[in-house]
């Protein structure tokens, strides 16, 4: 990746914050798959040893901030267990989101998902909900910017290359319920409930994402784009983004038995890669 002064400034400032063991640069950024106003997505990694000073994050944030009065970083947790917390930041012009991470936390959760246990739970801003390989592949695909202990480069050989048992274990957890939602969509279509019909088929295609995902040994991190990621890996549907288009254009003209049809079509489709 090419030298970026304004990521040279962020780690600067926020290395030397007590508690912050390990900074990361994340999201498309990390991914090489970033154009030029993408946010950068940054990771501050601590101990359950050494507890994270927000009170000295504060500071440093409104050190480079745009808007220093505007600026505020949330305490450990405020954002769930999941998310944990973080700050909106604005500098340079630039969006700037920090994510904190407990690292023990994160590494517990990753031995897991190496052995094949993968959780799911409710998430605001995660329609379908936030799966706990995420962290997984947050590591996996990360780019360290601090890490003077080595914490992030360990937690890689964790990650990498990927378990065996958690594609196994996340095929199993998802395939199913995508024949399961069409299923429920057909019964809410008879009752003529949209709402319920969109909210079905979504999680039928969220679920088709995370399968091909772990079909091709790689992290689903953002479900956000997920189904047009998917359809561009080695092992996937052929004109997925045309189908999963379709579902929604039917959707949108009220055709709702006719949706149902396309995805299981998809769903057809996607039995031949795995079976």
């Amino acid at each position: 990746m090419p030298h970026d002064p304004l990521l040279t400034r962020l780690t600067s400032a926020f290395a030397k914050v007590p508690g912050i063991a390990a900074i990361v640069l994340g999201g498309s950024r990390a991914r090489g798959s970033a154009h030029a106003s993408s946010d950068y997505d940054m990771g501050l990694y601590f101990s359950a040893a050494s507890s994270l000073d927000t009170d000295r994050l504060l500071a440093a944030a409104k050190e480079i901030a745009d808007d220093p009065a505007a600026t505020a970083v949330t305490p450990v947790g405020e954002w769930g267990p999941w998310i944990v917390g973080g700050a909106w930041l604005s500098v340079e012009g630039r969006k700037v989101d920090l994510l904190y991470r407990n690292a023990d936390a994160v590494e517990a959760v990753m031995q897991s998902c190496r052995a094949g246990v993968v959780t799911m739970d409710y998430q605001p801003g995660h329609p379908h909900g936030f799966c706990s390989a995420i962290w997984m592949g947050e590591i996996a695909y990360c780019r360290p910017l601090h890490d003077p202990q080595a914490l992030i480069a360990r937690l890689k050989s964790i990650a990498l290359p990927y378990p065996s048992p958690l594609r196994t274990a996340l095929i199993r957890r998802f395939q199913w319920e995508i024949s399961f939602g069409i299923e429920n969509t057909e019964l809410a279509v008879a009752r003529g409930e949209q709402t319920h019909v969109a909210g079905c088929l979504y999680r039928s295609l969220a679920c088709l994402a995370q399968v091909l995902f772990a079909l091709n040994e790689r992290y689903l991190v953002n479900e956000k784009g997920a189904v047009q990621e998917a359809a561009g890996l080695p092992l996937t549907i052929p004109h997925l983004v045309q189908q999963a288009d379709e579902i929604w254009r039917q959707i949108g003209s009220g055709a709702l038995a006719p949706a149902c049809e396309v995805l299981r079509r998809i769903d057809r489709q996607l039995k031949l890669l795995t079976s």
